[in-house]
């Protein structure tokens, strides 16, 4: 199997951490930029100790010859915030589009519990027909933002939120045009939905409004400590419930092999959240660069 035009990036949460931000605290923006480079990945989204200044931010990538394909935006529609959240994308898109990236993904955290300290499979929220109507209408609104400098929009279905389940996921893409795009992550699917058979299945009914994907894999016996103790998002985060690929559950060759066929065009990104002092994060970039690299030759 041979993969063409994709490009082959990582994410800086094995570094540090955005939503735990004591995990990681010791590691600087140069360490993470510079083993990402090291390990042999061509770019990386942006997590929370990347400056803020366009000129220091570019020149550090560029000397270590790194793009930026992706950022995180919360949208908040649920909460009734239209305009704010409008207004903050835009910035986004800009600060984004200046750095040459072509993706923005995004997740409505209005309502979302993966922040929170309630157990993640049991407190979910479940949208009612107008919150539903609110997000839909408020992501064609920003994919249309996105067009307009020749970006697309990708939502990122997350663990905690309204748009987690293959049937959520199924409703959102129903409900939407193709300016709405997936933000396709193997990890939150086999974690929500506990089967490689959906994981493969989302992919395969949605190949056509993929614009972005990550690569990450899960700990199946993590997960199901995680459903007894009734554990939160994060505190499975601390106890290991994502890993790279290779490394956990997840059977990677048919969803190479799914984006393969359908000639799929862009970023995969590694993006495995974990506690860095137990999983040293230069290590296990190179494990999951080498099993890229074995997996698809690119």
């Amino acid at each position: 199997m041979e993969m063409k035009n994709v490009k082959i990036g990582i994410a800086p949460i094995a570094w540090t951490n955005d939503d735990l931000p004591d995990l990681g605290k010791e590691n600087t923006f140069e360490q993470c930029v510079s083993e990402m480079a090291m390990a042999g990945y061509a770019g990386c989204e942006i997590g929370n100790r990347y400056p803020r200044d366009l000129a220091v931010l570019k020149k550090a990538l560029d000397l270590r010859g790194l793009q930026i394909c992706n950022a995180w935006f919360s949208t908040y529609f649920t909460r009734g915030q239209k305009e704010e959240t409008i207004q903050k994308f835009i910035e986004h898109r800009d600060f984004l589009h200046a750095l040459g990236a072509k993706v923005i993904g995004i997740s409505e955290q209005g309502d979302s519990i993966q922040g929170t300290t309630l157990p993640i499979f049991d407190a979910k929220p479940v949208y009612t027909a107008a919150q539903w109507q609110a997000v839909t209408e408020g992501f064609e609104i920003l994919g249309a933002l996105a067009a307009e400098k020749g970006m697309r929009l990708g939502v990122h279905h997350h663990m905690g939120t309204g748009v987690q389940t293959e049937a959520e996921i199924d409703y959102l893409m129903e409900h939407t045009s193709e300016r709405v795009g997936l933000l396709y992550d193997c990890g939150h699917l086999y974690y929500s939905e506990g089967s490689q058979e959906a994981t493969l299945r989302v992919l395969e009914k949605h190949i056509g409004r993929v614009v972005h994907v990550h690569l990450k894999d899960v700990r199946p016996n993590v997960l199901e400590q995680v459903r007894c103790e009734k554990l939160s998002f994060l505190e499975g985060v601390r106890a290991g419930s994502f890993t790279v690929p290779s490394d956990g559950v997840i059977r990677f060759e048919p969803i190479f092999a799914c984006l393969t066929a359908h000639q799929y065009q862009g970023w995969m990104v590694v993006e495995a959240e974990q506690d860095p002092a137990k999983a040293n994060p230069l290590e296990y970039a190179l494990k999951a660069r080498a099993f890229i690299r074995e997996k698809t030759g690119c």
